[in-house]
């Protein structure tokens, strides 16, 4: 009973301005934002939905013909094997650029795809980083641009944010759930949770896990909460229904491509974890500890936040990282296809990031070089993983492999356009990249010793 009024005490959300926080959201957007990544799979599925959908119907047979493995087959037609959501963020967008069907992209890189993606998925990107970086600032005054930068460009968020999977809307959806949870407005978290069910099922367990937070504060709470994610839920619902036949349905158990049999068994194509899979998780070619080591500190930051108090909220993100994880290690295919990383985990990643403030603060130079280790990583798989299909003895050490064989190594093969470089050669686009990614890592975590007793003013 004690334990239970512990959980349910209750602590006001912590929300501060780190120091020059505009200066390094410019920073991390100048550096993710500008790839222009060539167009893949999940980019024909959803956007044959989103060009179904301005047409009237759900259904895009001759559209998923073309270039894509990510439909479904139902009644005789064919639709996107993807949740809706992504499909319908993209409407405006696509319908802005008037971007025609597949056939009529530039497969290098397309600037019509590329704004389309900067719309749906790099805003939702922005202010992920930029709640990350409040939250932490007010959970460790001094440390909130260094973790900011740290999740923003240290994981796989940045190779993700101009790309057309729904990773990262349902992981800065979610954690806008939280934390308008955690600030005691349970409507409108439902809101956020719902909507990013819509993106990604696997939402749901994090749907699933702020509404037992939101339980801890009463019946009120918890009945404005499930009003929230009722929109959602309908949605989705909905959709199911028009498309597959019944609300319960959903996209995978109709797919229509050589991992069919795969993606019907178990819960989504998840099982419990495997051990060929969570070797891949961490240790394979762009796995955890290889790209992002600097999670390790987080996790362990996390541990910080308990002992001081902060019961309820690390069992949230405990909850949600652990789920993800689990998830990521029983899939038949734990990177889902070619990607940066086992990008299934990429929305518990800002709850698993509340943990930097803490890492910062109590082991700064282990968490310091952990950052520095994963923004290289990061930063070489945000400008590789769409032209590279397997890492030789990992990403680093296809890295290494340009000092010795310079512009023919087979990573800068692999480099994608950049806007702010339009029109000169990609390696002027690294180099820009490589710019900002070193000026906002100095500014962010090069400081932290002369102003972490520094106090900042709530705002």
């Amino acid at each position: 009973m004690r334990g239970l009024r512990r959980l349910a005490a209750e602590t006001p959300l912590p929300w501060r301005r780190p120091r020059g926080e505009l200066l390094l959201l410019v920073l991390v957007a100048l550096v993710a934002l500008p790839q222009v990544q060539q167009p893949n799979t999940q980019d024909v599925s959803r956007l044959c939905l989103t060009r179904a959908i301005v047409a009237g119907r759900l259904s895009a047979d001759g559209c998923l013909d073309n270039h894509t493995e990510d439909k479904s087959l139902y009644s005789g037609h064919l639709y996107s094997n993807k949740a809706p959501g992504m499909s319908l963020a993209e409407l405006a967008p696509a319908e802005a650029v008037r971007l025609g069907p597949s056939t009529s992209w530039d497969w290098k890189g397309d600037l019509r795809l590329w704004f389309v993606h900067l719309v749906a998925a790099g805003l939702p990107f922005l202010l992920c980083v930029f709640c990350v970086g409040r939250v932490s600032e007010g959970l460790a005054p001094g440390f909130g641009g260094a973790c900011l930068v740290t999740f923003a460009l240290g994981t796989q968020m940045s190779a993700l944010a101009v790309a057309g999977f729904g990773h990262v809307p349902a992981a800065a959806l979610g954690f806008l759930a939280f934390l308008l949870a955690w600030n005691r407005r349970p409507l409108a978290a439902g809101l956020a949770a719902g909507a990013a069910l819509t993106f990604e099922y696997e939402a749901a367990a994090i749907a699933v896990l702020v509404l037992a937070y939101v339980a801890l504060r009463g019946r009120r709470p918890l009945a404005r909460y499930v009003i929230g994610v009722v929109p959602g839920v309908v949605l989705l619902g909905a959709y199911d229904w028009a498309a597959f036949g019944a609300p319960w349905h959903n996209p995978l158990s109709y797919s229509d491509n050589v991992l069919a049999a795969q993606e019907r068994s178990g819960l989504l194509g998840i099982h419990l974890p495997m051990i060929h899979s969570t070797g891949q998780v961490f240790l394979g070619d762009r796995g955890l500890l290889i790209g992002a080591p600097v999670l390790l500190a987080a996790a362990a930051g996390l541990a910080g936040l308990w002992r001081r108090g902060l019961r309820a909220e690390v069992l949230v993100c405990l909850g949600v990282t652990v789920a993800f994880l689990v998830a990521e290690c029983g899939y038949f295919v734990p990177y889902g296809g070619r990607a940066p990383g086992p990008r299934f985990l990429v929305p518990a990643l800002p709850f698993l990031a509340l943990g930097l403030g803490p890492a910062f603060t109590r082991m700064r130079p282990a968490t310091s070089a952990l950052a520095a280790i994963s923004v290289a990583a990061s930063s070489a798989l945000m400008l590789t993983w769409q032209g590279v299909a397997h890492y030789r003895d990992t990403v680093w050490g296809e890295m290494a492999r340009v000092f010795s064989e310079g512009g023919s190594a087979r990573i800068m093969h692999a480099l994608p356009r950049n806007v702010l470089t339009w029109g000169t050669t990609r390696f002027a686009g690294v180099a820009a990249t490589a710019i900002f990614t070193v000026a906002a890592f100095v500014i962010a975590v090069g400081g932290l010793g002369k102003h972490e007793a520094d106090e900042v003013a709530p705002s």
